[in-house]
């Protein structure tokens, strides 16, 4: 078994970065190559990962003969061209950032590519690894009696700068239900055990972004809205989606309903958008409430201070990396998200936008 596993990372932007970070806190773990064509985005990756040699384009990072595994963190319209290459060239164990592709006409092809991938293929959804998120998921039978109603609540703040403004268009990022949104209806499938049958949305652009201009284009990325996922098996799942609530005390809230009970997640924002004058952000937490007897328990999740610095996911970004490391050293085993379950977070996500803009339920 090997001692040191070495990545090569594909795309250095922010969520890149916080990969670096999280992968520089691991024991037996380091980035030995970097592909970032954005000259400030490399520059600020090197300083976190120095010892990492900078690559002019994605074959000469392939070629990097010390590589264990890669990570895709580009923008999302590279993600498909991205995984071909390397399926092609050198498919190595792979994780890869939500979302897999952009484009509803795009997933028979990315089936085809993960099907005849020869390495682990596991897609980044690290809302999966939220200490509190993991918390209610591991209580959610036993709590609910078995779960039978799922909403999940999201208020944040606005999407960030990126590079080239690719977030702010529905072409480059696949849409806000999609981009934003295939971590929740991730969740769901996830939570639920079970498969969506049915997709109903009413979401739209309302607040962010009409003021702003890009090559004399306003951006036509969605900032809120509602959809409601049927299941299988009967449970039901809706999603609130707000990027104008910044000032909310926690940035999710997920309640999971059955027959016996009710169990509740509570995630904050990013540390470092919390006022300080406000005094100390606040704690992640889950919440039991049975129906019989009554009394909602209260349990406090708190995260690593150290993990809360290297990235704006809760901690999460670190956990997915131990159980993905552990995976390519071993050898062996299966991804925990696998090319399936990335594949229908985005059919649920274009699903959902399809039903927006008809007005009309989407079946699956």
């Amino acid at each position: 078994m090997k001692e040191t596993i070495t990545y090569g990372i594909i795309g250095c932007g922010m969520m890149g970065r916080e990969h670096l970070r999280n992968i520089a806190l691991l024991d037996g773990a380091r980035v030995g190559a970097i592909f970032e064509p954005d000259a400030e985005q490399a520059a600020l990756a090197q300083a976190i990962a120095p010892n990492a040699r900078l690559c002019a384009d994605l074959d000469a990072l392939l070629d990097r003969a010390e590589l264990d595994c890669l990570l895709v963190a580009s923008p999302n319209h590279h993600h498909l061209s991205q995984l071909e290459h390397i399926a092609a060239r050198r498919p190595l164990p792979l994780l890869m950032e939500k979302p897999l592709h952009t484009e509803a006409a795009d997933a028979a092809r990315v089936a085809e590519i993960a099907k005849a991938y020869p390495a682990p293929l596991w897609v980044a959804m690290e809302y999966r690894y939220m200490p509190p998120i993991r918390a209610l998921i591991d209580a959610a039978r036993s709590a609910t009696g078995g779960p039978l109603m799922l909403s999940i609540r999201e208020h944040r703040f606005p999407f960030l700068d990126k590079v080239g403004d690719w977030n702010r268009f529905n072409a480059k990022s696949g849409g806000t239900l999609v981009e934003k949104c295939c971590h929740f209806f991730d969740l769901m499938r996830l939570i639920l055990q079970d498969e969506p049958v049915r997709v109903m949305a009413s979401a739209g652009q309302m607040v962010n972004h009409l003021d702003e201009r890009y090559d004399g284009e306003v951006p036509d990325i969605w900032d809120g809205g509602y959809v409601i996922v049927d299941f299988a098996g009967g449970a039901r799942a809706m999603l609130e989606l707000c990027m104008f609530a910044e000032g909310s005390r926690y940035q999710e809230e997920i309640s999971l309903v059955g027959p016996a009970g009710k169990v509740e997640a509570f995630v904050p924002g990013p540390g470092r958008f919390w006022p300080a004058e406000l005094g100390p952000a606040p704690v992640p937490k889950v919440v039991v409430s049975p129906r019989h007897p009554k009394g909602p328990r209260v349990i406090d999740i708190p995260v690593d201070p150290a993990l809360l610095d290297a990235g704006d996911h809760n901690g999460s970004t670190f956990y997915q990396h131990q159980r993905f490391l552990d995976l390519v050293r071993s050898g062996a085993g299966m991804p925990e998200v696998t090319a399936h379950d990335g594949l229908m977070a985005v059919a649920i996500g274009h699903a959902a936008q399809a039903s927006a803009r008809s007005g009309q339920a989407v079946t699956l």
